[in-house]
């Protein structure tokens, strides 16, 4: 893999000088992982005109770069106590210190004060914004990770058709919701994708809903969401029940019509289609069904290192889709006081002559009553 992060660091000096700047900063988290592997929290990678560091205020459980006598084209490892300071900061003192005239920094994840802080420990030195240079370059997944991806999918749809099997009725949400996530670590995942989401009768269908002491009844929807977390990578799948016998009439109705939606943005997942028309298709079938009230400004979104990354399925986006783009289809409808319906996929984009978007979240999407 130390090949693979060097080609993305190369890619991303070469954006850098294009743009004028010899010198970057990367900060946020995943994508320094992005860039180097695995790093201790807090770490910081400086693309430098003479080297780069991986600056860190511990040394890594385990290499993030390839064993072996240290390649030409990897970073070198500084570690700064962290008493002594932010990695950040020495970075910017190192650049200063190799002679950069200028130094892009992720203006997007500094807070005010470490802007500050940058600027004052290279007063020599222009900051200039790199703005989402690496979070463009993290749109179009290679083949490890979408196969991390994959696994991640595998692990969520395991923990929840496993939870589906068990007694649900007088649990609580927030019960569920810890049983779903030591499903996940136990089946082999690094942890929850983010704050599993499980919702009963009334809070059914509410986006990021937080699991309460609310407990499962009989003719209640119950909505889950959640995901796995494999080697950085995350993948995302919800699902909409019915606890009893049989579903109401309205609750079908309902289910149907989301249902649908979310058949009709999955279809259009195809390279060259706007962002927007996505987006745009899902929402159609929701309004024709008389769902269009209150429907959530977005879609979808991308997902990778991060669940919730560009790009972003929404009325306004600008851009298109392109192939091995990994995304979200999840349209819901909450009806105030009565619940409703959330159906959740993780995708990843590919063309017509390969067979359409590949599912990464097989979990059925039929109606079952518990």
């Amino acid at each position: 893999m130390s090949e693979v992060y060097a080609a993305r660091r190369a890619r991303l000096h070469d954006q850098c000088t294009a743009a004028g700047s010899a010198a970057a900063l990367v900060s946020r988290p995943a994508n320094v992982r992005y860039l180097c592997g695995a790093v201790p929290p807090g770490a910081v990678l400086l693309l430098g005109p003479v080297q780069d560091v991986l600056v860190a205020t511990e040394v890594p459980s385990a290499p993030p770069l390839s064993a072996g006598p240290p390649r030409s084209d990897e970073p070198r490892l500084l570690v700064v106590p962290g008493a002594d300071g932010d990695p950040a900061v020495a970075a910017a003192d190192l650049a200063a210190a190799d002679g950069a005239e200028s130094l892009a920094v992720e203006e997007h994840d500094l807070t005010v004060a470490r802007h500050r802080a940058l600027d004052a420990a290279a007063p020599g030195v222009r900051l200039a914004d790199l703005g989402r240079a690496v979070e463009q370059l993290r749109l179009i997944k290679d083949d490890e990770e979408i196969s991390c991806m994959r696994i991640a999918g595998e692990l969520a749809d395991q923990a929840l058709g496993e939870l589906l099997e068990s007694i649900l009725v007088g649990r609580t949400e927030r019960h569920l919701a810890l049983e779903l996530e030591r499903r996940l670590v136990d089946h082999g995942a690094d942890g929850p994708a983010f704050p599993t989401v499980v919702a009963a009768g009334p809070n059914a269908g509410r986006p990021g809903h937080l699991p309460t002491d609310r407990r499962v009844e009989e003719g209640d929807f119950l909505t889950i969401s959640l995901g796995a977390d494999y080697r950085g990578y995350r993948c995302q799948v919800g699902r909409t029940f019915v606890i009893g016998p049989s579903p109401a009439d309205w609750q079908v109705e309902l289910y149907d019509a989301v249902f649908a939606a979310q058949r009709a943005g999955r279809e259009a997942l195809l390279p060259g289609r706007a962002y927007r028309d996505v987006d745009r298709v899902t929402r159609q079938v929701l309004t024709a069904a008389g769902f269009g009230d209150g429907l959530e400004p977005c879609t979808g979104h991308g997902v990778g290192l991060e669940i919730d990354e560009d790009p972003r399925l929404t009325p306004s986006a600008m851009g298109k889709l392109d192939a091995c783009v990994p995304v979200t289809v999840e349209p819901g409808v909450h009806l105030p006081g009565r619940g409703g319906v959330r159906i959740d996929d993780t995708l990843v984009v590919r063309p017509e002559a390969d067979g359409g978007p590949e599912l990464l979240t097989i979990t059925t999407k039929e109606l079952l009553a518990l």
